[in-house]
């Protein structure tokens, strides 16, 4: 089984693997370039973690992705809207922000138990 986990740029490559099934569970944090009809294609189970003040992709469109794969009961998911961060929040913080660092924490733990769950889908299903 193959994982792939992207922040910043390396979302759009990954959803590209993802729209030709070439990986088999994504996740997406900070989901830069990727558009609507990117997710639209997606044929894995794929998580998206994004900002509540993210620029480069507003909670509007996080949303937006969220419906594109609710539209889709095949392709399992799981989206989140981070309250109180900008992009980039899980790895551009200061130690001394408990806030932030708790973010990120949250952020961390999400994806390992998105794969973790996909982890035990897929030796199930064997």
């Amino acid at each position: 089984m193959l994982f792939f986990l992207s922040t910043e740029a390396i979302a759009k490559v990954v959803v590209e693997l993802a729209n030709d099934a070439n990986i088999q569970v994504a996740a997406l944090l900070h989901p830069t370039f990727v558009t609507l009809d990117d997710i639209k294609g997606v044929k894995v189970p794929v998580a998206i973690l994004g900002a509540e003040f993210g620029k480069i992709s507003p909670p509007e469109l996080v949303k937006q992705f969220e419906a594109a794969l609710q539209a889709k009961p095949e392709v399992d998911h799981f989206v989140k809207i981070f309250p109180g961060v900008s992009h980039g929040w899980t790895v551009r913080y200061r130690d001394e922000n408990v806030t932030a660092v708790k973010s990120a924490q949250e952020a961390h733990e999400d994806y390992v138990d998105w794969f973790g769950k996909c982890l035990q889908t897929a030796h199930s299903a064997l």
